[in-house]
């Protein structure tokens, strides 16, 4: 698998106003120094930073964090670096990994697709996690979204033999795209015949229950690098 150019217009957000809270910015303020990876464009020792051997994941755009945050609390055994670029959805992550005593978390708060580019060197991670990411659901937006065949091969680039990659989606036409991409790379096979069944490790969130409760369904896409 080939470098990506970083002139290639892949994104992994976009960016939105939101409202910090004076819990959100505190936390920010504070616990950043302590969690927090700063991006400088130079190759992460992922071992060196979480001060052990263990089996590493990237969360991509983790939100308000409830999701990680429980995902790492259920699995002390692991590490996981988070990635997301908002502030508010960093802080409320920040708070919640305090609260909870979680030693296995770090927040990087920067694109997700530059981290893979020239932050995270190739097969470091165990798994990687894409819960719910933006759908663009206007049809002359779909080129906008993150699961793309280019993005798909720099996280098998990025992948061990045997790591996967887990994305959940609630919109219909979004899950049969990423269906569709991830069975066109060559380097993974689908762990489940089309979709998945919810695996344990990820959480139902209250939007989603909330989802449940109307009808809607959620998507999970997972496949393993051969």
């Amino acid at each position: 698998m080939v470098e990506h150019s970083p002139h290639r217009p892949i994104r992994s957000f976009v960016l939105r106003q939101g409202r910090l809270s004076n819990a959100q910015r505190r936390a920010h303020e504070t616990l950043m120094p302590k969690y927090g990876i700063p991006y400088s464009g130079n190759l992460l020792d992922l071992a060196a930073i979480f001060s052990r051997s263990a089996p590493k994941f990237l969360e991509i755009g983790f939100g308000m964090g409830e999701t990680t945050a429980l995902i790492a609390h259920a699995h002390p055994q692991n590490d996981y670096l988070a990635a997301e670029v908002h502030t508010p959805g960093v802080g409320s992550l920040l708070k919640q990994v305090e609260e909870l005593g979680l030693t296995n978390i770090r927040v990087i708060q920067h694109d997700a697709v530059d981290v893979l580019q020239h932050a995270l060197p190739p097969e470091c991670l165990d798994g990687v996690h894409i819960f719910f990411p933006d759908p663009w659901p206007k049809a002359r937006h779909h080129k906008r979204r993150l699961i793309q065949a280019e993005f798909v091969d720099l996280l098998c680039n990025r992948l061990k033999p045997g790591g996967y990659i887990h994305v959940a989606t609630d919109w219909e036409d979004y899950a049969e795209q990423i269906l569709k991409v991830l069975s066109g790379e060559p380097h993974l096979t689908n762990t489940a015949v089309g979709y998945a069944p919810r695996p344990e490790y990820r959480p139902l969130t209250k939007f989603e229950q909330r989802g449940r409760r109307l009808g809607h369904e959620v998507w999970d896409v997972i496949f393993r690098k051969k």
